[in-house]
Parts: structure tokens; C-alpha cells; sequence
């Protein structure tokens, strides 16, 4: 096959690969738009309870994370995109036409598994699959998916609620087709998607580097006691700690709760559907420059700028709240810090933790640092609404920027370069 016919293939595969994020993506914010049409129709008043909403299906999540680990290196990638595509078709319709709250929480948290395999086999499938010069590219393409996904789903909630009077009730809410209908179209219609990435998932190859790994002769150590050997130690927790940073630099409580950092800024129901529509299309631009320059600039440069963006504007988001400037300011503001984090923390993690792990413990490895993500986000979400009682949003984004500007000093003392290295190389340094 002459060489650029093979890239087009690489970028084929990949491309389908990475549906898994766009099916990530929209699952996972399509919750924001719902949710003040869910709350009022099964009655959810307590902080508890809206939190759980918001929070469970990352338990699900984590467990999909944890088991894709194993079933990964026993099974293949490919079998596990074809598992996580069904759980997402599935999942979707059913939490959609939930009868009771327990029902929607049994699958949310279904999808969540369907997000957590996804979310660890395809950027680790795409990275064992792109030449080295690519990878960067290629495996940020799954973030741009996530994205393009969220902007969807965002998209899609804007069109399928009606909207809504300046002024209505709880009640009159949840007598409405918004309250009635609007949200479980909402969920429902990621079932198209799944479908497409069920059929794309069944035709593209298994990952060489799988198939190598599986002729490999066995040394008799298993890969969980691998993982303790101290130069792996190591790069374990280079992936756990950015993994964890990631979810801690605060963007995901942007998502998932933007009617109430919204509301808390004067805007109306149609105006928070409005600006979460903007917020989606900020982020697809700013990972489509991400896309661009990962390969360019590295790693390194990305993950540090963007730290220093996020914590400056998590800051200035503070003093936005707690002077009382409501509207535009903190529209502009989370704007930038969506900007920042999409191109830094949001692509360059998931290239990071699929590239830095041997080939004998990568299933694995990655497995751990994304459920310690996945951990690292339902705390996140599920205390989200407790600290803005407790410290106000001005205190929650303070704590925020200093978690980013923390991930700034360990990003410039302990994450290596790995731009342009092959997986081997990268493998041999450590």
C-alpha cells in the first residue's frame, strides 16, 4: 500500500475510533440541558438528591474504566469498542423513557460504563495504531469528538426545548412537553450514533501492538505486579496525577452545572440554553487549534499554558462573583477557561496516558489512570453543589485556580517531552 494510501487508512480507523468520544461527549453534557425539565418531573428538591443525578453515572463510568482494563488486554480493543457501542445504543433509549428516578439512575449509570470503556480504549487503540509524527494529532482527534459531541448534545437540547415563559413555576415546568417529553428526546437521540459507531466499531482492524503484545513469550510477573516496580511507579503516577488534574481544574462543573452558574449570573432559562450552545462552540474551536499545534509545539508547552489560563481565569471568575458583575463578565470568563482547557488539559491528557505506558502494561495502566479520573470527576460533580452552599461560587472557583496553578509546578517538574517518539522510545526512556 503506497504511504498516503496508508495514512488515509490510519486516519479511517482512528476517525471510527474516536466515535467513541463523540458518543462519550454528548452522553456525558447532555445531562446539563435536561436537567431543569428531569428535576421537576420526578420531584427533586434536595441537594443530595440533584447531586446524584448529576454524579452517578460516573460510578458506572469507573467500573467501565476498570473492567475495560482487563477486558482490553485479554480481548482485544476492537471487542471492547463493539461492547461499548452497545452499552451506549442501549442505554440511551432506556434512560430516555425511565419510568421512575431509580430507572433513570440504573441507566445513567449504564451509559457511564459504555463512557468509562470508551473513554479508555479509544484514544488507547488510536495511539497503538498512528506513526509517531501523528500521534499527537491523532489521538487528540478523540478529543475533538468529545467535543464535537458536547456541542451536539448541546445543540440538540437548544432545538428539542420549547421554550420556556420568563417567570414559570417549578410546576408549570413540569406539566410542559419540556417536562413531560423534551428531556427524554434529549437522551434519546444518541441512539442514532451508537448505532453508526457499532457498525464502524465491527469493521476495523485489531491494534498491532495488541496482537504483538499477545505473541509475546509470558515472563511469569502479572501485569498488576508490574505496575509496582518503582521506575513504573512512577509513570503510573505522572498519569494518575494529570488524569486527576484534568477533572480538578473545575471545567466539567461548567458542563454539568451551567444552569446553576448561569442562573446565579442573572440569565433566564432560554438565555442558559443560549450560552451553553456558545460554551460548546468555544470549546470545538479551541481543540481544533489544539489539533493543530500538539504535534508542533509538544506536550510540555500545552499542558503548562493552559494551566496558567485556567487558574487566571478561574480567578477572575472568583472576583466576577463576588463583586456581583453578573451576566456578560461571567459569560466571557468561562468562556476563557473553556478556551484554555481545550487546548491544554482537555486533548493533551488523554495523549499523554495512552503514549507513556509500556506496551505490556498499557491496558492496564491506562485503566488505572482513567478511573482515577473518573473517581477524580464524580467527586468533583457530586461536591460541587456542597461547596458553592459553603463557600459561595467566588470560594469554589478560588479553589479551582489554586488546584490548577498547583498542576502548573508538577506539570513543569515531573511530565517529560514526548512529542515525535515512537511508543518504543518512549518506553525505552523510562
Amino acid at each position: 500500500m503506497p504511504p498516503q494510501s496508508k495514512t488515509r487508512f490510519v486516519w479511517l480507523i482512528c476517525s471510527i475510533a474516536a466515535l467513541g468520544g463523540l458518543l462519550f461527549g454528548y452522553d456525558w453534557v447532555v445531562i446539563g440541558g435536561a436537567k431543569p425539565f428531569y428535576e421537576r418531573y420526578f420531584n427533586l428538591t434536595s441537594q443530595n438528591a440533584i447531586g446524584w443525578a448529576n454524579s452517578c453515572a460516573l460510578l458506572g463510568c469507573l467500573a467501565g474504566s476498570i473492567a475495560s482494563g482487563v477486558l482490553s488486554d485479554r480481548w482485544g480493543r476492537k471487542k471492547v469498542l463493539i461492547l461499548s457501542a452497545f452499552l451506549f445504543a442501549v442505554s440511551s433509549v432506556l434512560t430516555g423513557w425511565a419510568p421512575t428516578f431509580t430507572w433513570f439512575v440504573v441507566w445513567r449509570i449504564t451509559g457511564g460504563a459504555a463512557i468509562g470503556m470508551a473513554s479508555n480504549v479509544s484514544p488507547m487503540y488510536i495511539a497503538e495504531v498512528s506513526p509517531a509524527e501523528l500521534r499527537g494529532r491523532m489521538v487528540s482527534l478523540n478529543q475533538l469528538t468529545i467535543v464535537i459531541g458536547i456541542l451536539v448534545a448541546q445543540i440538540a437540547n437548544w432545538l428539542i426545548a420549547r421554550p420556556v415563559p420568563e417567570g414559570a413555576t417549578g410546576e408549570f415546568i413540569r406539566q410542559s412537553w419540556n417536562g413531560q417529553y423534551g428531556w427524554r428526546w434529549m437522551f434519546t437521540a444518541v441512539a442514532i450514533p451508537s448505532v453508526i459507531f457499532f457498525v464502524g466499531a465491527c469493521c476495523i482492524p485489531e491494534s498491532p501492538r495488541w496482537l504483538a503484545r499477545s505473541a509475546e513469550p509470558k515472563t511469569g510477573v502479572t501485569p498488576w505486579r508490574a505496575l509496582l516496580v518503582p521506575r513504573l511507579r512512577k509513570v503510573l503516577g505522572i498519569g494518575i496525577v494529570l488524569a486527576v488534574l484534568q477533572q480538578w481544574s473545575g471545567i466539567n462543573v461548567i458542563f454539568n452545572y451551567a444552569e446553576e452558574i448561569y442562573r446565579d449570573a442573572g440569565y433566564d432559562v432560554n438565555g442558559i440554553l443560549f450560552n451553553i450552545v456558545i460554551t460548546g462552540a468555544i470549546n470545538l474551536v479551541c481543540t481544533l487549534i489544539a489539533l493543530g499545534v500538539v504535534d508542533r509545539f509538544g506536550r510540555r508547552a500545552l499542558m503548562l499554558t493552559g494551566c496558567a489560563g485556567i487558574a487566571v481565569s478561574h480567578g477572575l471568575l472568583g472576583l466576577a462573583y463576588y463583586f456581583k458583575l453578573n451576566g456578560l463578565p461571567v459569560l466571557v470568563l468561562t468562556l476563557c477557561t473553556i478556551g484554555c482547557y481545550a487546548m491544554s488539559l482537555a486533548p493533551v491528557t488523554w495523549v499523554i496516558i495512552s503514549e507513556i505506558f509500556p506496551n505490556r502494561i498499557r491496558g492496564l495502566a491506562v485503566s488505572v489512570a482513567v478511573s482515577a479520573l473518573w473517581v477524580a470527576c464524580f467527586l468533583l460533580t457530586f461536591t460541587f453543589p456542597l461547596l458553592n452552599a459553603a463557600l459561595g461560587p467566588a470560594g469554589t472557583f478560588w479553589l479551582y485556580a489554586a488546584i490548577c496553578a498547583t498542576g502548573f509546578f508538577f506539570i513543569l517538574a515531573r511530565v517529560p517531552e514526548t512529542k515525535g517518539k515512537t511508543l518504543e522510545e518512549i518506553e525505552a526512556s523510562w
